[in-house]
């Protein structure tokens, strides 16, 4: 009985130990953020990914931050080891007050290892921008560069009412 006892204790401890080291810790915050009454932008990207880099050239994801300061912006650094801080500020992009960034724990690149899910939505795909509202997803671009006047329109989108 004992060594059942203690074989469960041990297998639930490396159940947690995987969910965190996969990512289990970062869901929940993501989830609690999202929950928030304002529209929240949740940007998947990595600092090698040259469409995330193009989307950071010239200022475009500083200035579409600085313009939006009611809306939360979470970037999280997947598929690489570092968050990629260093890439975010040399394009101005870290400093707001509206914006956060995380690192998923799981930064590997090979197919069957790297992360596939977050939230529950696919992920195949960086950049991919998703909208949120309450809890909600309004809209996912799950495939490649933003046009940030699309963005805009899709923020706006997001703050109005769905009871019509």
């Amino acid at each position: 009985m004992k060594g059942m006892l203690l074989g469960a204790l041990l297998l639930a401890s490396t159940a947690s130990a995987a969910q965190f080291a996969n990512g289990g810790a970062l869901e929940a915050r993501l989830a609690e953020a999202v929950k928030s009454p304002d529209v929240t932008v949740v940007h998947l990207w990595a600092p090698w990914c040259p469409n995330c880099r193009s989307e950071l050239a010239d200022g475009k994801w500083s200035r579409f931050i600085a313009r939006n300061p009611d809306v939360h912006f979470i970037f999280v650094t997947i598929w690489n080891a570092q968050d990629g801080r260093a890439v975010l500020a040399r394009n101005g992009v870290g400093s707001e007050p509206n914006f956060t960034l995380y690192l998923h724990p799981n930064a590997s690149r090979h197919r069957g290892e790297m992360v596939s899910t977050l939230l529950g939505l696919p992920v195949s795909w960086i950049p991919t921008t998703w909208i949120f509202k309450n809890g909600h997803l309004s809209y996912a671009m799950n495939f490649g560069e933003l046009h940030f006047a699309m963005l805009q329109q899709l923020i706006a989108d997001s703050r109005s009412s769905w009871e019509h």
